[in-house]
């Protein structure tokens, strides 16, 4: 019979935290999805933390070369995403962000009209792969007296997003950059809605099991009934355990591994690993949760064991090193400092930056 801590361990072996599978960004983003990240610099590093040989300077080469794509997706918010998923994603997830973004346009006062108008504007000032920032953008927006003040700006952006217009470009100087998703990314093969159910469940419950359907649902965004019929496409390819009254689905292939240890692992803030489940239960217990995620959705760095969060972490970059900081729950012995100090160092090698922890 399963239990939480099988839970826990088996989801830090699917997530390819403990186990390293794959090699590329795009790889390791496909494999599970996509990756929420609002938070780009730990977003990064929540690839870096799947495959050590990473670094940093490694996933701007892929960001700007299209390999990964960084748009609103599912919840929303801002994801990366492979290239070759990015539109049949789009096109599922879509039309329901455009539902809950409407009210807030009409708040706005953003008219269909205006929104077709910045559309065409942006376009014609991002074509022949042009990339520009936010604020270049609602520059070109205001000589078309379209005010881009308080929120507009990232509405429209926004909108323009989930109708498949930009994406991520380039980064350019530390600055984020818009790009024309056409000319980031090919057309992919389209997917029907039901094989698009079906590729995001298959996904998600192969990277993200032991998980619950509830937990996808959180995860994708996507209604009640539309998860329950992409499980039932995939289910036939799963295997379900019961604990607590919920029943979790993962893959027949997983297996806690005899190359688990206690290495300590320094995850990103939104991680996957924890962000991925409406119920933490089995990566936190209810007294600490405040401790990770806060009253208004933000996520902090946790330092996490077997699956288990054992604290959170901060970092900062000064004079040429970056300093870490931990706050344990408990009160650590000598052994787990230490596997902290290895972790910790794992994340100066992603940055090329040596550590010091305070």
């Amino acid at each position: 019979m399963i239990t939480l801590k099988d839970i826990a361990a088996l989801r830090l072996q699917n997530q390819h935290i403990a186990c390293a599978r794959f090699m590329t960004p795009g790889d390791i983003v496909f494999s599970l999805g996509a990756i929420q990240a609002q938070d780009y610099q730990m977003s990064k590093w929540a690839m870096g933390l799947r495959q050590p040989a990473l670094t940093d300077q490694a996933i701007e080469g892929a960001i700007a070369s299209g390999e990964i794509i960084r748009t609103h997706l599912m919840r929303p918010t801002w994801h990366f995403v492979a290239a070759k998923d990015v539109n049949w994603m789009l096109e599922l997830t879509a039309p329901h962000l455009k539902a809950l973004q409407k009210p807030r346009l009409k708040e706005l006062e953003l008219s269909e009209l205006a929104i077709e108008s910045s559309k065409e504007i942006i376009e014609n000032v991002l074509r022949g792969n042009k990339a520009l920032s936010r604020k270049e953008l609602c520059a070109e927006l205001t000589k078309s007296n379209i005010s881009c003040e308080g929120q507009r700006g990232a509405h429209i952006m926004f909108a323009a997003e989930l109708d498949g217009l930009i994406c991520s470009g380039p980064t350019r100087a530390k600055q984020q950059t818009y790009a024309l998703l056409k000319e980031r990314v090919p057309p992919g093969n389209k997917l029907s809605m039901e094989e698009a159910l079906g590729e995001l469940a298959r996904r998600y419950f192969t990277s993200r099991g032991p998980a619950t359907l509830s937990d996808f649902q959180w995860w994708s965004g996507l209604s009640l009934t539309k998860v329950r019929s992409a499980l039932e496409l995939v289910k036939t390819g799963l295997v379900s355990e019961s604990l607590g009254g919920n029943t979790y689905w993962f893959s027949p292939e997983s297996q806690i591994s005899d190359q688990l240890d206690d290495s300590v692992h320094l995850i990103p803030a939104f991680d996957e690993l924890i962000i991925s489940y409406k119920n933490r239960t089995a990566a936190l217990s209810s007294s600490d949760q405040r401790s990770v995620l806060s009253s208004n959705g933000i996520f902090r760095p946790a330092i996490v064991q077997r699956g288990e969060v054992k604290g959170i972490w901060s970092r900062a970059i000064e004079k040429g090193h970056v300093v870490i900081k931990p706050l344990f729950f408990q009160k650590p012995d000598k052994n787990i400092l230490h596997l902290f100090e290895i972790g910790a160092n794992k994340f100066g090698n992603f940055l090329g930056l040596p550590v010091k922890i305070v």
